[in-house]
């Protein structure tokens, strides 16, 4: 469970504290505030995790707030992993004359006890009573992280990195997924296009997932009777989706559903997750678009039971039947003066709402 998200100078977040304590969060505010940067800010860091480890590839000069060059880019992420707490924090400068940013800084620490910390291109690996502090040299332009050496499965290290690479990062286009996979993955792109393969790599590592989807999707579609993933060639395979009532049955190619039934099998394949290889973090930029006014309120609320015992779920929205899914303790508001301003961020139950809070957002009343 993320705990705390510090990011700075990061497009247009500065000095940006997001703490959290919940198992399921909302972020609101208006259009430019910022919400779907935290998103981006997760996915820099997952990509680390992941093993992406030049840091072009993650941070551009352009991704700096403003185009302020001197202060660097930092992100720091706090988390619960099985009773512990880790820290993981970086920072990317760009000094004068350079074209790409280089690591300024980076840790990683587990109930305070530093795993490994860095300065430029020094990197200090901390070691038991019995072992000196190992130190090596790094290429000031790579991130330390995928690089470090694990020791085991059960490796401080190695749990985090698993943690963080899973997290589940997701802003849909449903119009681009079609449902065809040529392999398998256990954790899909942000926009989902690899759904596909989500679905094979998961069901391979925990067939008894396929039960929590079916689950779930009877409840937003009655007549769902089966989803096949049927081989069309050698290596390739594409999804279909059985439907039965007392009219006949139908078989529907993934690609021809409506974008609101494919966000519904989304939300199924991430509750399956979660149950397979959880506790995962979820993070859904809207997941209520493309879905009917009547749909968005039971299919928010289903997702957040789905993290409520295990896992987090965090989820942006203008949607009223969305924000009405939520209390104001876990609702945080995302504020933002101006395009020259950064944005602020308070939870809602902090701010003075008059009447009711839909009515508030629609007027525009909800202000620091």
């Amino acid at each position: 469970m993320i705990r705390r998200l510090y990011v700075h100078n990061y497009r247009c977040l500065e000095n940006f504290d997001l703490v959290l304590r919940e198992p399921s969060i909302l972020l609101i505010g208006k259009n430019g505030s910022g919400k779907t940067t935290v998103g981006r800010a997760l996915y820099v860091l997952q990509r680390i995790a992941r093993g992406t480890n030049r840091v072009r590839a993650l941070v551009k000069p352009e991704d700096l707030t403003r185009g302020h060059t001197d202060v660097p880019v930092r992100f720091e992420i706090e988390a619960e992993i099985s009773g512990e707490t880790y820290l993981y924090g970086i920072a990317f400068e760009l000094p004068e004359g350079f074209k790409e940013l280089r690591v300024a800084d980076e840790k990683l620490t587990v109930d305070g006890r530093p795993i490994y910390t860095r300065e430029l291109a020094q990197v200090s690996l901390a070691r038991t009573r019995q072992e000196q502090e190992a130190r090596f040299g790094i290429d000031w332009h790579l991130v330390a992280l995928p690089i470090v050496q694990e020791q085991s499965h059960a490796d401080p290290l190695s749990v985090f990195k698993r943690w963080l690479s899973r997290l589940l990062i997701l802003w849909p286009m449903p119009s681009l997924i079609d449902g065809n996979s040529e392999e398998e993955t256990p954790t899909p792109k942000p926009d989902v296009t690899d759904f596909g393969a989500w679905l094979s790599g998961l069901l391979i590592f925990a067939p008894a997932a396929y039960a929590k989807m079916d689950e779930f999707l009877k409840q937003v579609m009655p007549d769902l009777r089966d989803i096949q993933n049927r081989p069309v060639g050698k290596d390739a395979r594409s999804i279909a989706v059985q439907f039965s009532n007392d009219l006949g049955n139908l078989s529907v190619p993934f690609k021809m559903l409506s974008d609101g039934e494919k966000c519904f099998m989304i939300g199924a394949l991430a509750i399956a997750a979660n149950y397979a290889y959880g506790p995962l973090v979820s993070f859904w930029d809207e997941p209520d678009n493309y879905l009917a006014l009547d749909e968005v309120g039971q299919f928010v609320l289903a997702l957040r039971r789905a993290f409520q015992s295990g896992g987090q779920f965090i989820a942006t929205s203008h949607n009223p039947e969305a924000v009405s899914a939520f209390s104001r303790e876990n609702t945080f508001h995302l504020h933002r003066n101006s395009h020259l301003e950064p944005p602020t961020v308070r939870r809602l139950q902090d701010l003075q709402v008059d009447g009711d809070l839909v009515s508030a957002l629609i007027r525009g009343d909800v202000e620091p």
